[in-house]
């Protein structure tokens, strides 16, 4: 569902040049900020990077292509 919402012309400018850099659209980077906040705020112990990290693990493990079995010794 998508819901039309005001945002302030620096928080658009910010994220549009954020945008860029992560090749990304605008919208995809504030729900991009969204989602690391959120995920933050639920996780206060946890550092940034571990929670970036662990959503690439997950996306990752979604494409069958990047698995390989785990060798163990």
């Amino acid at each position: 569902m998508s819901v039309a919402i005001k945002l302030s012309d620096a928080l658009t400018q910010e994220a549009k040049l954020y945008a860029a850099i992560s090749h990304r659209s605008v919208p995809k980077q504030i729900e991009y900020w969204s989602r690391m906040g959120k995920l933050a705020e639920e996780n206060p112990d946890l550092p940034f990077s571990f929670i970036q990290e662990t959503l690439l693990a997950l996306e990752e493990s979604k494409d069958a292509t990047q698995r390989s079995a785990y060798q163990f010794g």
